[in-house]
This record gives C-alpha cells, structure tokens and sequence, in this order.
C-alpha cells in the first residue's frame, strides 16, 4: 500500500501537470473592449443592448452580444445573474431573461456568443470543441481547449457589468450567481473555479463531472457511449485514453478536478431523461462536491429541461421556479431548505426517507421502470409521499423484472414563488 507521504506527492504532481485556468483568463488582451448600443423601454422593464470583444484567441476576435434586464421596480444592488448562451439573442431568449429576472426579482445579464462560432471549417458546438481538444493533444499548445476562452468570455463579461453598472446605475456590483446550460453549464462550473466574483452557481443539464469515471458507466448503461457525444467518440477523445497528454487534457477541463475550490453554493439541474448522460450520473460525483448543494430533476424531461405531461402539455415551469427561487436566495441572501435522504431496500419494498429543517408544502415520490439501466426513454410517474412535520416518507414496489429509479420531491413556496427541490434517484433491480 502506498503511503500517505507517496500520494501527496503524486497528487502534487498531477495538480502542477496541470494548466494554470486562472493565469489563462489573466493574461493581458489589448482587444477587449465594451459599448453600450442601445438601452431600450419594454413592457416589463428595461433593456440594456451591450457590444463587447472578450478576448482575441488564436489570432480570432470573439465578439458578443450581452443584453441587461432590469424589471420595473427592482433595484440593482451588489450581486447581479449572469447566464451564458450560445448564438445571439432573439425574442424567445428575451422573453426568458425577463421571465426569470421578474420572478426572481433581480437584474439579469444574458452573454451571448459562447463560444465563438462557426470556426474552422464550419465547426459549432461539441464538433467545435473536440477539434480544439484534437489540436491540443497534436500542439500540447494549452491555449487550444475551447473551454478556456469560454471561462475567459464570462470573466471578461463580469468586469463588464461592474463597469456599466457604476456608470448606468452608481452601483457597486462585486459578485455574480451565474449559470447556462449545457456546455454553457459546463463554462458555469469552471468559471467559479476562475474566478472569486463567482458567489454562486447553477450549472444545467452537465451531469458529467468525475468524467473519467462517468464514461465507463455510461457505457455500462446503455452498452456503448450516447450518440450525443459522437463528436468526442468519432475524435478519440472518449474513452478517455490512458496517460499523458489525454488525461491532462481531461484534468483541465472537468470541474471534478477542481473540486476543493468548488464551496460555493451550487444548484444542479437534469432532466430525467436527457439523452446525454447515464441518468444516475450525479451519484459519480455528488459526494464529493462541498459546501451548500441542491438539485432538481425535472420529470420526463430531457436536455432541454422542457417537462412532458398526459395530453401533450410541456412546459419549464420547474426550472424556471426553481432557478428564480435559487437567485433570489442567493442574491437576498435567504437560505434555502437544507433537504437530507437516505433510500432503502427491504423484501419487496423500496423507501426513501427526506428530512427538510423547513415544512414543504407538499412532496411526492418520482418512478420510473426500465429493462436495463438506459432510463432515457423511460416514462416517470408520481406517487404520493407521506409528510409529517418536515419528513417525507414515500414507498414503492422492488421491481419484479428489470430495474426501478426513484427520487423524492419536495414542494416550497417563498414570497409567492413555488419552487421545487429534489433528491438524488437511484436505481433497483428486480432481486
């Protein structure tokens, strides 16, 4: 057995292997730069219309539209939201800004254009990505990996916000809660890792972190790697291969490599069906995240968080209420329920146990059924929970055939915002 002594110095020696994030985001650019372009009345507020340059990235200018949204009524004060978005901004993703920002009662700064695309070729997205990934490892260039200058955007986008609101509003803006999905969410993580500013997080629908770990179960899963995912598969880069650069390469980008400096309060949000990840995926690196944590899991929904009902209705109701009630928190400085659980198996019958040092409003049992462990196109129906002073007790069937999940929900109402907060799911399997 190796000493305690032996693994603190290879531990050591993998931390230094490591590129440096922060002095990436530091490095002096001389082409960043901001305007205001418009500042436009809506019916719900105020619109603010930014310009800015990030950063200029093998030799490529990365420009971005960012828009600021201040409801009627609401006071802009020391912590702003920051939501990162690909493309540009339309009138649905308008709408949304102000959707959230009204609920949650906050000013809402929307980044568009993460990461800068098309390039090379054509190139969008994880197809991006991974080319960027392949350049690396052909370079050892540690400038190539796209997620650096995505972190890089967002920093820069933080500095923007504090400057614009001094001038606009004489306001001291110093921290952000900041989110995106996707590999947006993907940047979220790893920007708090950048930066100190970052007080808060709500990384969406990335259930990938400890990813050395995640792609071995995904493919015990679903019996290969989700064809979600081909642009890394197609390129070599998954299954992670074995030493040298590969895996420094996977150290810089997983946000589980990171984890002592991930404290800050997190809000983690899935969808029980996305079609990206194993769905136990969180179980990989949960316990290992510190601090303050929370996570919803949206039923029969995938990774566009969109929830499918009987008769057709779909709706994002609870990532919106969840998210605003987060912001509103973390902003305003209320804490939200502390929730803790425990699952159990005994004959023929399952259970999950909830604790909350705050009274839900309701709570209810999610559950679905599949021949293997692939729940992506499993359908999640609910059964009712016991509640009685602060626990949830709710009860299921051992499956007979196949496997079973099960997570807990619990139902709270702030201020007139009902929000949501899960527990983690785990899977059973006929005996």
């Amino acid at each position: 057995m190796r000493s305690a002594l032996t693994l603190f110095a290879l531990l050591a020696t993998a931390i230094a292997g490591r590129a440096d994030l922060h002095a990436y985001v530091k490095k002096a650019d001389d082409s960043f730069r901001w305007e205001v372009k418009e500042k436009r009345p809506a019916p719900m507020g105020t619109a603010f219309i930014l310009e800015l340059t990030s950063q200029t990235w093998q030799g490529i200018a990365w420009e971005h539209q960012m828009l600021v949204y201040v409801p009627d009524g609401v006071k802009v004060g020391d912590t702003v939201f920051l939501w990162n978005e690909g493309g540009k901004a339309d009138p649905s993703k308008t709408l949304l800004a102000f959707d959230l920002a009204r609920r949650a009662k906050v000013p809402v700064a929307f980044l568009y254009g993460i990461p800068k695309q098309p390039l090379f070729e054509g190139k969008k997205e994880d197809a991006l990505i991974s080319e960027t990934f392949v350049r690396y490892l052909k370079t050892e260039d540690e400038d190539w990996p796209l997620l650096f200058p995505m972190v890089k955007s967002l920093v820069r986008a933080m500095d923007v916000v504090q400057e614009f609101a001094k001038k606009e509003w004489k306001a001291d803006v110093k921290s952000f809660v900041v989110s995106g999905a996707s590999k947006r969410g993907w940047t979220t993580w790893l920007t708090a890792v950048a930066d100190p500013r970052v007080k808060a997080i709500a990384p969406l629908v990335i259930d990938t972190l400890n990813m050395k770990a995640q792609m071995p179960h995904q493919i015990a899963s679903f019996g290969k790697p989700s064809d979600q995912i081909k642009d890394y598969t197609e390129r070599g880069l998954v299954p992670i291969p074995k030493g040298g650069q590969a895996e420094k390469l996977w150290s810089m980008v997983d946000p589980w490599a990171y984890r002592e400096k991930l404290t800050m309060p997190k809000m983690i949000i899935n969808g029980t069906n996305d079609p990206y990840w194993a769905q136990d995926a969180l179980n990989l690196y949960w316990d290992d995240l510190t601090g303050d944590k929370w996570v919803l899991y949206v039923p029969n929904a995938g990774h566009n968080l969109e929830q499918k009902y009987e008769g057709g209705r779909k709706d994002r109701n609870r990532i919106l209420s969840t998210l605003s009630a987060y912001m509103r928190s973390q902003i305003a400085g209320k804490p939200m329920p502390k929730l803790k659980w425990e699952h159990g198996a005994d004959g023929d019958k399952l259970s999950l146990t909830v604790t909350s040092d705050r009274e839900p409003k309701a709570a209810r049992l999610w559950v679905a059924d599949a021949p293997t462990r692939d729940f992506r196109e499993a359908k999640w129906t609910e059964s009712p929970a016991k509640l009685e002073k602060g626990t949830v007790t709710g009860v299921a069937e051992t499956p007979k055939a196949g496997f079973r999940t099960l997570f807990a929900e619990c139902e709270f109402e702030e201020d007139g915002l009902t929000y949501y907060l899960s527990t983690q799911l785990k899977m059973f399997q006929a005996r």
